[in-house]
């Protein structure tokens, strides 16, 4: 009896064995290597994406405030040229006025 569960033993173990290299078991494990190697390169691949995303950001941050200072520049330069324009017309009116009192004299 103890030969046949012996056998029976043996029999089992060279059963698992055989199972572990069954080519069902390959093609598994390749698949599971592609994968894994494809998830690798997608981790790569998402770090160089979130470093050039980074980059870009920054660039952004930098390239709105210098639009930001533009438009403050800008609107400093316009109230400038109001300002001018409102003394230019300040100086007309002034002159329109001495030419007023010189016609007056001279009459």
């Amino acid at each position: 009896m103890n030969s046949i569960h012996e056998k029976e033993k043996k029999l089992n173990e060279a059963l698992k064995k055989l199972n572990l290299t069954n080519p069902q078991n390959l093609n598994q494990k390749e698949t599971i290597s592609n994968l894994d190697q494809q998830k690798n390169q997608l981790e790569i691949e998402k770090k160089e994406l979130e470093i050039k995303y980074r980059e870009l950001y920054q660039n952004y941050e930098k390239l709105k405030l210098k639009i930001d200072e533009l438009t403050s520049h800008a609107d400093e330069e316009k109230k400038k040229e109001l300002e001018f324009s409102d003394k230019i017309d300040e100086l007309n009116q002034e002159t329109d006025s001495l030419l007023e009192e010189i016609d007056k004299w001279q009459m």
